[in-house]
């Protein structure tokens, strides 16, 4: 999944994010993760209600439930179409993969890890790509390329979203 995007917008949009206080990429790359392990702890609570046939496990996914879509408004403020909904969805294959290639790392299967990871990186990239309004979903086929190849959303978060940067 490479997503084209045209040089000229791109940059403009960088440097404005990079001189706005509006946005904390690195707040925002934390909260993100938040947002990803309360995904999880959906999941995990469901399950164990359900194996468990206890009610109160329900209740607790409730709590993690409303606790990340407070969480996830404060990044996807205005939404267009289903886009808060495939933010979620996008936060929520990049745990899952990153929860396969590290199981897959750890039975010795690096190759198979490695795509898992990369796969999952590429999901969270075009969480970013949307959630900085990146990408236009609505033109996606049709940007331009910029010179000989097109900008990738994996380079687009690797030049934006630095979680060492403590500023």
């Amino acid at each position: 999944m490479t997503t084209k995007i045209p040089y000229e917008a791109l940059i403009k949009k960088i440097e404005a994010m990079k001189t706005s206080a509006a946005v904390d990429l690195s707040t925002e790359e934390d909260l993100s993760i938040a947002v990803m392990n309360l995904i999880s702890l959906e999941e995990h609570f469901f399950f164990t209600g359900a194996k468990t046939g206890k009610p109160e496990y329900f209740d607790l996914l409730n709590e993690a439930r409303k606790m990340r879509k407070e969480l996830l408004a404060k990044m996807m403020d205005q939404n267009e179409g289903e886009t808060w909904c495939i933010a979620k969805h996008l936060l929520a294959g990049t745990m899952r993969l990153m929860e396969v290639g590290t199981k897959l790392q750890a039975d010795g299967k690096e190759t198979a890890a490695r795509e898992m990871f990369s796969r999952g990186y590429k999901l969270y990239s075009l969480f970013w790509g949307l959630r900085l309004k990146l990408v236009d979903v609505a033109k996606l086929p049709k940007m331009e390329e910029r010179g000989n190849r097109p900008w990738t959303l994996e380079e687009i978060t690797s030049k934006l979203v630095d979680c060492c940067d403590e500023k």
